[in-house]
């Protein structure tokens, strides 16, 4: 059985730390920005954790 190839746009989307836990970029943070609160977009340029409902889909896609 040939090895199984990483979703290469998902390797892009989603980070592993070094405990294995899941993060990603928040939405909302590339376009629109004058109408936003500072304080909002420095919020969402932080990475978070991926929904725990979404974490097998994304190993799977990373090949964890």
């Amino acid at each position: 059985m040939p090895k199984q190839k990483t979703d290469r746009g998902a390797a892009k989307r989603f980070k592993v730390t070094g405990t294995g836990r899941l993060r990603r970029r928040q939405a909302m943070r590339s376009h629109i920005l004058e109408k936003k609160a500072s304080s909002r977009t420095r919020r969402l340029a932080r990475p978070v954790d991926v929904a725990p409902g979404d974490v097998r889909a994304v190993k799977r896609l990373l090949g964890l």
